[in-house]
């Protein structure tokens, strides 16, 4: 069966895997999951990754190392969210681009400029679909 929302069936993996208690979560590879994993990556969400081509007419696969409390055990994502959906797309303009928790959060927004974080658009002063949000 197709996958008609590819982003939040990456979510969901992530979500499900973390109530499960699991180290590892294999999600089907496409360019913007892939820019989406390094963002989580580089914002400290996720312990590492890793993105492993597939065969002929294969997409591959992205395998996430997900990240657990030392102390507490729970996962370091708390919540995390789609906004944009296929069948309601959302764009705000750079002034309107949401903070998640005051800042403490993260969304992701895909611009003219790349998939980026809402601090990096305010940055460049881009505005764009705003895909998920996490915390």
């Amino acid at each position: 069966m197709a996958v008609t929302d590819p982003i939040a069936d990456y979510l969901t993996r992530i979500r499900n895997a973390q109530m499960a208690g699991h180290r590892l979560v294999d999600i089907p590879a496409s360019g913007l999951k892939k820019a989406i994993t390094e963002i989580l990556y580089d914002q400290g969400f996720i312990l590492k990754y890793k993105f492993e081509e597939g065969g002929k007419g294969n997409q591959g696969l992205i395998r996430i190392a997900l990240k657990y409390d030392v102390l507490t055990r729970k996962p370091i994502i708390r919540k995390l969210g789609r906004v944009s959906k296929p069948g309601l797309r959302k764009y705000a303009k750079t002034d309107e681009i949401p903070r998640i928790i005051n800042g403490l959060g993260v969304s992701i927004v895909s611009t003219s400029k790349g998939v980026m974080t809402d601090k990096k658009a305010r940055q460049l002063n881009v505005g764009g679909e705003i895909l998920l949000y996490i915390y």
